[in-house]
């Protein structure tokens, strides 16, 4: 920290609340809940660092008084925040503070004079490298004969798992994927209140249907969520699968196949990735990733220099070397 962002900061215990708020007049509960689960939690965990540093580790996004932040309190939090963060993860940060606040001036908490210009500072420039890595087919090919080779439920369940984040979906669209939202005929998948509390449509191919429909004969048909987890006797348990089984579940079949860690974001930059690589437009890929703009589906795509050279062989040079003159 800087010794002119330390000199903005006031001392801890001004900036906690003297009593909790009702969550309906809390700001920052008030702007998280607005959000879809997956960001409502990356949000939170925004404004907790942020509270942590306005208030020296005493606080976090429930007990810190966002309506008292001032200018020089944001300037002074941007100021760390770029010197911590990469621009992009300082950006989505100021982004949390300064719709936290916007909402503090609806709830009537702070004048919209002190919000203006508490929330007037600008975002953090620069640009850091793309994060996350797209798997080669070799690499999901072993995945999923790790979960293929495990004759268990266990191995069932992850093969069905493993098919429904390699067309895009994100984890926590996958917990909450229900038995209805299977459809084995069209092959479509619904999926219900996604980031942006939008539905949307996607699809799976053959080879996704077929396991699913394995992964079905040992769950059941009953109404209910689609992913269940098991007991270590490979024994089902009747509700919905955590995200953190997710990733459990994930690093036991990496584990297994013997590759690179990945994350199961990564999954989903992959599906990008060679969706565009196979020619399909960006419009039609944002839509199946479920991006509001087709500028964000453009940031997952890892194909890197392979696919630039493909792009650059599709031109033509009309150059057959230099002509002999007779």
């Amino acid at each position: 920290m800087t010794p002119d962002a330390i000199a903005n900061f006031p001392e801890p215990d001004t900036l906690l609340l003297a009593a909790p708020l009702p969550l309906t007049l809390h700001p920052a509960e008030v702007y998280l809940a607005s959000l879809g689960v997956g960001s409502r939690r990356t949000m939170r965990e925004a404004l907790n660092a942020i509270a942590s540093l306005l208030t020296e580790g005493c606080g976090d996004a429930s007990t810190l008084d966002w309506a008292a932040l001032r200018y020089q309190h944001t300037a002074a939090v941007r100021s760390v925040l770029m010197d911590k963060y990469s621009p992009a993860m300082a950006n989505k940060m100021l982004c949390a503070l300064r719709r936290t606040l916007s909402e503090a001036r609806r709830l009537g908490l702070i004048s919209s004079e002190d919000c203006d210009k508490a929330v007037d500072i600008a975002s953090v420039r620069g640009s850091s490298l793309l994060r996350g890595r797209s798997l080669s087919s070799s690499e999901i090919a072993a995945l999923m004969e790790a979960c293929t080779s495990d004759p268990t439920n266990t191995g069932m369940r992850d093969a069905a798992l493993l098919s429904l984040l390699m067309v895009g979906l994100r984890r926590s669209e996958v917990v909450n994927l229900d038995n209805s939202d299977f459809n084995p005929r069209t092959r479509a998948l619904t999926i219900r209140g996604a980031k942006g509390k939008k539905d949307r449509s996607n699809y799976l191919p053959s080879g996704g249907v077929r396991a699913v429909k394995d992964w079905l004969k040992v769950r059941g048909l009953e109404p209910g969520p689609l992913l269940y987890p098991l007991t270590k006797a490979k024994c089902i348990i009747p509700r919905r699968m955590s995200e953190q089984g997710v990733m459990a579940a994930l690093h036991r079949r990496r584990s297994i196949a013997g590759i690179a860690p990945f994350s199961p974001h990564d999954l989903r930059r992959t599906f990008i990735s060679d969706l565009l690589d196979a020619g399909v437009d960006l419009v039609t890929v944002s839509q199946l990733a479920g991006h509001a703009s087709p500028s964000t589906t453009s940031k997952y795509d890892r194909r890197g220099e392979a696919a630039k050279k493909r792009a650059i062989d599709l031109l033509n040079v009309p150059y057959n070397g230099r002509s002999r003159r007779k």
